[in-house]
C-alpha cells in the first residue's frame, strides 16, 4: 500500500531529522520508516520476553515447554550420526 499521509512532530524532533538526513544521505521518510520498523521490532522482542518469563514462572507450563523440547531434539537430530 502506497498512501500519502500528514504528520506532525515537533521542531526539536525535526531538526534531529534534518542533522541524520544530512550525516546519512537517507531521506527523512526512509528514517522515519527504519526508526518505526525498529521500533516495532523492539516491541515484539519485549512482548516475547515477557511471555517467556511467564512461562519461566509457571513450573507446569515449562515442564511442559522443556519435554517438548526433549521431544524435538530427537525428531530433528533423526538419522544423523
Amino acid at each position: 500500500m502506497n498512501q500519502t499521509s500528514t504528520v506532525t512532530i515537533g521542531s526539536t524532533f525535526y531538526k534531529i531529522l534534518a542533522e541524520l538526513y544530512a550525516s546519512s544521505g537517507k531521506s527523512i521518510q526512509a528514517i522515519l520508516e527504519q526508526a518505526i520498523e525498529q521500533y516495532r521490532r523492539q516491541l515484539f522482542l519485549e512482548a516475547a520476553d515477557r511471555a517467556y518469563i511467564a512461562l519461566r514462572n509457571d513450573s507446569e507450563a515449562w515442564q511442559e515447554e522443556v519435554e517438548e523440547r526433549s521431544v524435538w531434539d530427537i525428531t530433528l537430530e533423526d538419522g544423523l550420526e
